[in-house]
């Protein structure tokens, strides 16, 4: 990337965007940038870190607008925000955030794209791991922290800056972004209902598996099972179609372990992270490892020390014999599985969830309340506030009493109260030693320092 490129982003806390900014200007470019969310004084840490790589902040008012840069934003942000309007004004070059990112991705000559309903950015930081511990120097663009790599300097670390040669990425389905893409290898961890219907997500998928050298699919996922046809294909899983397999899935209290098998041999596999589902996002990581020639053994070490991805089954603490997990679920899927890794283990339920946004209740609301009601034990308790909202002109008639009413319905124990707050109070009254409080949803970094909160008050109670 050329030294004399400058970038502003609009919007550029959030989770894709962060990562792309820091790579961008860790290449030489000058960044700058605005967020709704500084201006409205959330998550001050994060901005303050951002500050201290170089990039300037604006607030969101069009003032940091000038001539000579090309715009970054959501292809949702409308032309009305002064930023957008300021550009237009000055008729900048305007990029989405995958449109860029697709370029640098592109021009790699070792691409590899990690597509999916969920598990992609776990399968993403792993990799990235397996990659950098074999020396390979990889440049990572992740929607999520990883642990790995996250020190004092770089605390909000969802990106690895490395050589140019090699991109590691998350690409995204929700808005078809993942068509921009030019894998030479195409991850996808599973397909289930999320943003799209899953016609439109055989047809993205499909044509993102075709484009690579190597399509690393989940053999194991009904719904990808279109895209395992071919030669090309790598597949892994805990079923005998696998030809990286997993076996001997054993849940532990500091994670679980499990067998691979590949090519005749086979590795112990030992994890930090909890979940059937991590044992496969693993599979994922080494069979996609394995496709630019990583040897399994090499994998499963740097797997030992994976620690994981903040607000991925993240542990916060323990305070009065309460454990206190932030976590990423918010669709089907993905509470699904957070919900069987939560009844691996002995230890009552208590689960707060805010709905990452209205259209995606109307989208999935019914999928969402089967996952809660037939992945809750006797006994666990779900609380669910109001959606986020951040503004805006979204339509929101259909609310969180909806999805409880179908939960309830369908035989889980949910309550709907308007607040977060009320929710953390019911769920600290509540709270007995051995239960697990369980903080769920998107799109809002302020969740992590709810589950703080809680774990304070939980202290303080003791």
């Amino acid at each position: 990337m050329a030294e004399n490129k400058s970038y502003f982003f609009c919007g550029i806390g959030g989770s894709g965007m962060l990562p792309l900014a820091m790579i961008v200007a860790a290449r030489g470019a000058r960044v700058a940038g605005s967020d709704r969310s500084r201006d409205q004084g959330r998550s001050p840490d994060k901005f303050a870190s951002i500050e201290s790589h170089g990039i300037a902040l604006f607030p969101q008012d069009g003032s940091g607008v000038a001539a000579g840069q090309t715009l970054v934003a959501s292809a949702a942000v409308e032309d009305s925000v002064p930023d957008v309007a300021a550009a237009n004004a000055l008729g900048l070059l305007r990029l989405t955030r995958a449109d860029l990112n697709a370029a640098l991705f592109n021009a790699a000559e070792r691409a590899i794209g990690i597509g999916g309903t969920s598990g992609k950015s776990t399968v993403t930081g792993m990799i990235g791991w397996i990659l950098d511990r074999a020396g390979a120097r990889p440049t990572v663009m992740n929607g999520a922290v990883m642990r790995n790599f996250a020190d004092e300097a770089t605390p909000f670390a969802s990106a690895l800056v490395g050589d140019a040669t090699t991109y590691v990425s998350e690409v995204d389905e929700s808005d078809g972004s993942i068509a921009l893409y030019r894998p030479d290898v195409a991850v996808v961890t599973n397909i289930s209902l999320d943003h799209k219907s899953l016609d439109e997500l055989h047809g993205l998928f499909g044509d993102f598996a075709d484009k690579a050298r190597v399509a690393v699919v989940n053999a194991d996922d009904p719904e990808s099972a279109p895209l395992l046809a071919g030669g090309k294909v790598l597949r892994f899983g805990f079923s005998d179609a696998a030809a990286v397999r997993g076996s001997d899935f054993e849940p532990r209290a500091d994670g679980c372990r499990f067998t691979v098998h590949f090519a005749g041999d086979r590795h112990d596999v030992r994890l930090r992270m909890p979940g059937r589902h991590n044992a496969m996002n693993a599979l994922a990581a080494i069979a996609a490892a394995r496709a630019v020639n990583i040897p399994v053994a090499q994998s499963v070490a740097a797997l030992a020390d994976f620690a994981g991805l903040a607000r991925r089954y993240e542990v916060l603490g323990q305070a009065a014999g309460v454990t206190v997990i932030d976590d990423f679920a918010h669709n089907p899927d993905k509470v699904a599985a957070t919900l069987a890794a939560v009844a691996e283990l002995p230890g009552r339920a208590l689960l707060f969830f805010q709905p990452h946004g209205y259209g995606p209740l109307r989208q999935m609301g019914k999928e969402l309340a089967a996952s809660f009601a037939q992945g809750m034990r006797t006994g666990d308790r779900l609380f669910v506030s109001d959606p986020v909202y951040f503004g805006g002109t979204v339509d929101r008639s259909t609310g969180s009493e909806a999805l409880v009413a179908d939960i309830v319905g369908d035989g889980g124990n949910a309550v709907h109260l308007t607040t977060r707050a009320e929710c953390g109070a019911a769920m600290l009254d509540e709270a007995k030693p051995g239960d697990r409080i369980l903080i769920l949803g998107a799109r809002d970094d302020t969740l992590t320092e709810f589950g703080r909160e809680l774990l304070e008050k939980l202290a303080d109670r003791a």
